[in-house]
């Protein structure tokens, strides 16, 4: 049993879609505003299923993720269930849209057996404005185009389907981001185009690398955008050296 715990605690540290995108991070750099031309997605509600491996032990589970785009506000909200345990993640994001996309304003993340964390985007009337984090005193100058994990690959999906032809193999997307703890940038190559299996058929995606920073070399991480399907994510998938992995796929999506 404590075994089991233990890799789930590791599987809800790397819950990705349904949670938010992971990463160490490195705090102190600075960086400029990041300006893409953006169209946002429709509505939806999408569900996952999820298999992992940690520490040799095979976890399923399932995922939902909430996204909501009206009046110039968005929210993004998701959970992440495993078998036996229930829910061991649940993440938030809001916030407001701008010239940059979106602009969250609040990013609220909860795991399994932990305390929720708040990152705060104190915007100012006109510009400017300050990020911070309830789990630490560092705070971040708001340039434009700021995200949170969460919001993340809904800016990315959005600035794809601005400018699809753009995103060819071997272009680079980099954004800054905040986590719960502090921020930094993050920079996603675009691999090539797949298609892929999944319970609502094969689609064809496009594959994104996403370059781990630093101080985490050894994990990789790979996301695929349906265009097909309003470049939805499609497949989320954590890869440790050890072949460790959580892998969240696409199950259904019901436009609202």
């Amino acid at each position: 049993m404590k075994s089991t715990l233990s890799s789930l605690l590791r599987l809800s540290v790397a819950a990705a879609l349904c949670g938010n995108l992971l990463s160490a991070s490195a705090a102190g750099a600075d960086h400029p505003a990041t300006k893409y031309k953006t169209d946002l997605p429709p509505s939806a509600e999408l569900n996952y299923t999820i298999q992992a491996k940690q520490g040799g032990i095979t976890l399923g589970g399932e995922g939902t993720v909430k996204w909501q785009v009206a009046d110039k506000h968005f929210s993004v909200n998701s959970e992440t269930r495993a078998m036996l345990f229930g829910k061991i993640l649940e993440s938030s994001s809001e916030g407001g849209i701008d010239d940059y996309g979106l602009a969250p304003t609040q990013f609220i993340n909860k795991r399994f057996r932990k305390e929720a964390t708040t990152t705060t985007f104190q915007r100012g009337n006109d510009t400017g404005g300050t990020i911070s984090f309830s789990e630490s005193g560092d705070t971040y100058p708001i340039k434009g185009g700021e995200q949170d994990r969460t919001s993340i690959i809904w800016q990315l999906i959005s600035v794809a389907r601005a400018a699809p032809q753009k995103f060819k193999p071997g272009s680079d997307w980099t954004f800054f981001v905040a986590g719960m703890h502090d921020a930094e940038p993050w920079t996603f190559k675009v691999v090539n185009t797949e298609k892929i299996k999944t319970p609502m058929g094969d689609l064809e995606t496009v594959h994104f690398f996403k370059a781990p920073p630093p101080d985490a070399k050894d994990q990789q991480v790979d996301i695929w955008l349906a265009p097909s399907l309003e470049w939805y994510p499609v497949r989320v998938r954590f890869t440790d050296p050890n072949k460790d992995f959580v892998e969240q796929t696409l199950q259904q999506v019901s436009k609202k």
